[in-house]
């Protein structure tokens, strides 16, 4: 048994056990990815022979194998048989070793690799001394974190390197500490045309579950927004992703060099993503930002990998303005609630979040990277997943083609918002067949991706050549959609940082499934998050975010017993039509939107008291509707809120008088006797 330990010294501790019955067998040729392709001697293959493959990382020619008890002989003894017949394979084995699981059987490989982030104060010839006590070489110092380094210990060190880490976490000089472990990453895909952009038909049916795309397209398509996608590459050859300056610097982080292209069978999800958020539509798939610059990232290193943290350093490094990440830990089965999987917790690790920080912190010359992230397909509590529920990015669930929740779709209070994607019927759950395959995006060229072409366009998985899919999703699909609309924000104001865009987000939603949604009184809910992400919205709200204080005011409706919904009159004040008439409910809004100036408000009602907050344009009432509204309060929030100050006041029933106040300060009767309100004024002013 080991542990290590991920947020420093009072951070989560992880505890690992040795499996018993599984072999790591590192391969010495490149091209060899497993013991089928291997060149070994008779008695090698035969104790592999009963081998079963329970797990791959073909990026780092390695594999993982269950070893089945067998002739009265245990699994250990096999496994230990296997490793000391392998490590005579000098030629074709490079390692083959033991492999560590946790309490859910999540394979850990680890390597002798350490990173190790010392406080900021600490001098880097201190730094380096306590490394070199430890006897740890430095293999890198990163970036992205002061005084943080990549190191590895002395060939053989094996499971000691846990030891060290520990060790290591103890020192006052150290903030954060854990050996390099690798697990599995998953990308989060589920495996007509482009429905999710327009209204459209498909199969003669219409589909109308779109994301205002086009009437955004009459401001912007993304020009000169870079949005780098990281995954397992792409298939830069197509001609969505041709033309002058699409492709900004491209990286393979597994070879180090500057082709991003696909390089094994699999390699298939990059090219999808990429089409979504940004495809040219110059032949038959645009994205949603198609003028935007693509960044091809590619890496195929396990989660947690040094290159996974590298890779975010590359992208703010070299321009990105979005970043799009639809992989992460593997999700449980949807469709098995008794899955363990559903409630397995993966911390990120502090290589990658450090990272991370460095993206939002330094990208866009200080005004952040946005990072969005798939929330994954598992039906399961996405605060489960350490990566897609960092608060700092913006987690995206899945809808499907008739506004409803994709059935595979993770859920909680850390979804942002929700994209268009593919579907599945599920009779067990009352959930019914989706109108359409998925989503038609660009797909490896030929017959090389998820449609193979043909003959097989037959079974509606793309086009005849191979060159489209038209069954791409999960939270996979839905990602880039949303990297895309917060390209055609960025295009249409600059001046925006990452945490701007995530509020205009959030207030340019639409809530879709009203009834099954369960939205609480903010506008959240823990299946759609905020709703629909409405591109057109956000480009309008992303637009207008800077303008001056003079040009704001205060806007809503309010809903009366008989008159019904009556709208703002000159922005700044509502009345009744019709005399004793009850205020049953009110929606105040800041008009136009800002990112940094919100508005919430409460009423009061005789004999129910006040309500929860509402913000933004959140509609507030009593249930009871023959219950008068005798009272309000409303106040700013934000960070520009201090700059501002609202005044409110109203007119009661029979009562020629006004009464006055602001800030957050409740005006009205104060108990429930008396009549109800028929008219409010609002004034926001400069302080």
């Amino acid at each position: 048994m080991v542990s290590y330990t991920l947020g420093g010294k009072n951070g989560h501790q992880i505890s690992l056990k040795e499996a018993n019955d599984l072999v790591v067998i590192r391969f010495k040729d490149k091209a060899c990815h497993n013991l089928e392709e291997a060149k070994l001697s008779t008695q090698a293959k035969s104790v592999t022979q009963g081998l079963i493959m329970v797990s791959s990382f073909p990026e780092a020619n390695v594999a993982v194998y269950k070893c089945m008890p067998s002739s009265g002989k245990s699994s250990k003894s096999i496994r230990n048989e296997v490793r000391k017949v392998l490590k005579k394979e000098k030629k074709s084995v490079r390692f083959a070793g033991r492999t560590l699981v946790d309490d859910h059987g999540v394979l850990h490989l680890y390597t002798e690799n350490l990173f190790v982030k010392f406080e900021d104060k600490v001098t880097k010839k201190d730094c380096k001394a306590i490394l070199k006590k430890h006897k740890l070489k430095v293999k890198k110092a990163v970036k992205y974190a002061k005084n943080g380094y990549f190191v590895e210990a002395k060939a053989g060190s094996g499971m000691k390197v846990f030891e060290i880490a520990e060790k290591l976490l103890k020192d006052k000089n150290v903030e954060a500490c854990h050996p390099e472990l690798v697990k599995q990453r998953k990308m989060k895909t589920i495996s007509p045309r482009q429905w999710h952009l327009k209204k459209t038909k498909i199969n003669n049916r219409t589909v109308d579950a779109h994301v205002d795309v086009s009437k955004a397209w009459e401001s912007t398509k993304g020009k000169n927004i870079v949005i780098a996608v990281i995954d397992d590459g792409v298939d830069i050859k197509h001609p969505e992703f041709k033309g002058r300056n699409k492709i900004v610097a491209p990286r393979d982080m597994m070879e180090g060099s500057s082709d991003p292209t696909p390089k094994f069978r699999d390699d298939n999800h990059g090219t999808a993503c990429a089409g979504v958020a940004c495809g040219s539509g110059k032949k038959g798939a645009s994205g949603v930002a198609p003028e935007a610059k693509l960044m091809p990232i590619r890496l195929r290193a396990g989660l947690g990998s040094m290159l996974e943290a590298e890779a975010f350093a590359w992208a703010a490094e070299n321009g990105a303005d979005v970043i799009s990440c639809s992989w992460g830990p593997t999700d449980g089965a949807w469709w098995d609630p008794d899955d363990p999987r559903h409630t397995h917790f993966v911390p990120i690790p502090d290589s990658t979040r450090y990272a991370i920080d460095y993206a939002l912190e330094t990208g866009r010359d200080g005004k952040g990277c946005v990072i969005v992230w798939a929330a994954g397909n598992g039906r399961e509590n996405v605060g489960f997943d350490g990566y897609a529920s960092y608060p700092k990015v913006i987690a995206v669930a899945a809808s499907n083609d008739t506004d409803r929740r994709s059935v595979y779709s993770d859920f909680g209070e850390h979804i942002w918002c929700c994209f268009p994607s593919g579907d599945f019927g599920y009779s067990l759950l009352n959930h019914p067949e989706p109108l359409t395959a998925g989503i038609w995006t660009t797909d490896r060229l030929g017959n090389a991706g998820y449609n193979p072409g043909s003959s097989y366009t037959r079974f509606g998985v793309g086009d005849k050549n191979g060159d489209y899919t038209a069954s791409f999703g999960g939270t996979s699909s839905s990602t880039p959609g949303v990297a895309g609309i917060a390209a055609l924000m960025l295009s249409v104001n600059k001046k925006l940082n990452y945490w701007q865009v995530r509020e205009i987000i959030k207030s340019s939603c639409d809530p879709i499934d009203q009834q099954g949604g369960n939205y609480n009184h903010e506008g959240h809910s823990v299946f759609y998050g905020y709703g629909k992400l409405n591109a057109q919205k956000a480009v309008n709200n992303a637009a207008n975010a800077n303008l001056s204080a003079a040009e704001l005011s205060v806007d809503g409706f309010a809903e009366f017993s008989k008159t019904g919904n009556i709208l703002f009159e000159d922005q700044t004040k509502i009345f009744a039509n019709k005399k004793r008439e009850k205020l049953i409910g009110l929606s105040i809004n800041i008009k136009p939107f800002h990112p940094e100036l919100n508005i919430k408000y409460r009423l009061a009602f005789n004999n129910i008291g006040k309500t929860n907050w509402a913000t933004n344009g959140k509609f507030i009432s009593a249930n009871d509707r023959r219950r008068k509204c005798i009272g309000l309060a409303v106040e700013l929030t934000g960070e520009s809120a201090g700059h501002y100050k609202i005044n409110y006041e109203i007119k009661i029933a029979n009562d020629d008088s006004w009464y006055s106040n602001s800030d957050g300060k409740f005006v009205g009767k104060a108990s429930g006797k008396g009549a109800a309100i028929e008219e409010i004024r609002f004034d926001l002013v400069i302080k």
